[in-house]
């Protein structure tokens, strides 16, 4: 299943503008009305303007149903993505409230115009005409929350992260300013925003790095914190969907040093539940800002800062690696860079261990036609 492109929803005007657009398209077919009977003339002229308004107003809002992505034909984390940001009931309801009112539309238009076919005086044909705009109008009022609601959720929506689910993917979790952003930038094309300060990253984003011809995606997660799931906010909730959905692998970012703020009793209680989300997917937890940790000792790590600054000259040299005595993990620097090249050797192994080695072999319990 492809992911949808967020940036191809279209526009939703305002009620304003959709009325005003629909009655002035109106006028100017009434005005197109050539009869030398006058009553010929102001019939047709009224017709035409009924059905006009209603067409357009009609097929404006089809095309809007059908051109925004449907929830059914989503994927999982595509509609986890719609939840966390705007909520599927809302955004659900919504579009079904344009689907009805474009029937209704027609269905006035169609009223009106049957009632026309009958009349020889003029002065009602006008009254009628009056009263097919009114309905519609009132209509059309009754979803103006609806066109609002649709007309900011684009605004969000195109914000999202486009996934792709032929490739790859990595999720990058952990506390708030652990070094996901940075750690994203120095892996991948991606460019995220890096601060000191928790938070920096308010939605998902998107990096990629090659390797043999194959694409790897990073995602950069909003920074989860230590509270129960019914606390959590749109922001947190877009990592769990993340979490949940899309991840090959999971890379979980510690921060031994405590720089970040948050300490390490929170973050173990965060990796036990990234753990309890992802049971089938495998966990690789590294310790990031080496360069802050006194455990490490100095002179190795200048080593292996040495030895990955020789990689980009020299791709084919050994890749260096560090771990934290104290944890066991793999020890990493954004800023330095160290360790970078191994975890990127890591990530493209343990990934290469979920495929089976022969393409031509077929799953368990694959249907066979005996001949």
């Amino acid at each position: 299943m492809s992911s949808v492109v967020w940036r191809n929803i279209p526009t939703v005007l305002t009620l304003d503008e959709l009325l005003d657009k629909a009655f002035t398209k109106a006028k100017k077919a009434g005005n197109l009305v050539v009869d030398k009977d006058r009553v010929y003339r102001t019939r047709k002229q009224m017709t035409r303007m009924i059905q006009s308004a209603g067409d357009a107003l009609s097929s404006t809002l089809l095309d809007w149903v059908h051109r925004w992505p449907s929830l059914d034909q989503m994927s999982l984390f595509d509609i986890a993505m719609v939840e966390a940001s705007v909520g599927c009931d809302d955004y659900r309801q919504s579009l079904g409230a344009c689907q009805w009112a474009a029937i209704k539309c027609q269905e006035i238009a169609s009223q009106n115009a049957k009632k026309l076919r009958r009349m020889v005086n003029i002065p009602p044909m006008h009254d009628t005409r009056r009263e097919a705009y009114g309905r519609i109008s009132s209509i059309m009022g009754r979803i103006g929350k609806n066109l609002d609601f649709l007309r900011e959720a684009r605004d969000t929506l195109r914000t999202l992260p486009m996934i792709d689910q032929a490739d790859s993917c990595i999720v990058v979790a952990g506390a708030p300013n652990v070094g996901k952003s940075a750690l994203i930038a120095a892996m991948s094309s991606g460019k995220p925003d890096i601060a000191a300060y928790p938070f920096t990253t308010r939605q998902l984003h998107v990096g990629h790095f090659l390797n043999r011809r194959l694409r790897y995606q990073l995602v950069d997660t909003p920074g989860l914190l230590d509270r129960p799931m019914e606390e959590r906010n749109p922001i947190e909730m877009q990592a769990i969907a993340a979490l949940e959905h899309v991840g090959d692998l999971c890379l979980f970012l510690m921060d031994p040093s405590e720089a970040g703020g948050t300490p390490m009793e929170a973050q173990q209680n965060l990796l036990k539940e990234v753990a309890g989300l992802l049971p089938q997917t495998p966990l690789i937890v590294i310790d990031g800002k080496g360069d802050l940790l006194t455990q490490i000792d100095q002179d190795e790590w200048s080593a292996v800062v040495e030895m990955e600054v020789a990689l980009e000259s020299n791709p084919d040299g050994p890749i260096p690696e560090i771990r934290n005595p104290d944890s066991g993990h793999l020890v990493i620097s954004s800023t330095s860079p160290a360790g970078i090249a191994r975890l990127r050797h890591e990530i493209v192994t343990r990934i290469g261990e979920q495929y089976d080695d022969d393409p031509l072999s077929l799953p368990d319990n694959w249907h066979r036609r005996d001949e």
